[in-house]
């Protein structure tokens, strides 16, 4: 593969994570609808989003995330072991608090992180990159990623 092939295949796989990750982040806002409308309880629309969320799929294997703003897991895609358990000083072996990172990406509007994370079943990180996004209305950091 030439290198402006690799960087093709890199923009796209960059434009494809963000336009997924907004939107899950879309979804989720027609689920605060509800709650602003007095369809829901806020702890309802939250139950509701992630449930939808955590289900959410795109590709043959793309899953998104959640965090609170205060590093609270929210929904990881096969991992119910880390839902509601704090990550916020969660590092890679490279020492990346990735949690932190996703955090500061979306209070500053959205973006990409690159960070090492194994895949779903096995233990040995692999680069990865996401892209994360603020949901305001539930305080949720939304991310999803790809490996390279």
């Amino acid at each position: 593969m030439s290198e402006q092939t690799a960087t093709l295949e890199t923009s796209l796989q960059d434009l494809l994570i963000k336009n997924e990750v907004e939107t899950a982040v879309s979804m989720l806002q027609a689920v605060y609808a509800k709650h602003s409308q007095g369809e829901m309880t806020l702890d309802q629309a939250k139950q509701l989003g992630a449930s939808l969320l955590r289900e959410l799929r795109y590709g043959a294997d793309g899953y998104f995330w959640a965090d609170t703003m205060v590093g609270v897991n929210v929904v990881l895609y096969g991992r119910k072991d880390v839902e509601g358990r704090n990550r916020l000083e969660d590092r890679d072996p490279n020492g990346t608090f990735y949690v932190k990172a996703f955090m500061e990406k979306a209070n500053a509007g959205g973006g990409y992180i690159d960070y090492l994370f194994p895949k779903m079943g096995e233990t040995i990180p692999q680069n990865k990159r996401a892209y994360v996004l603020l949901f305001k209305p539930f305080g949720w950091v939304v991310g999803t990623g790809y490996y390279h």
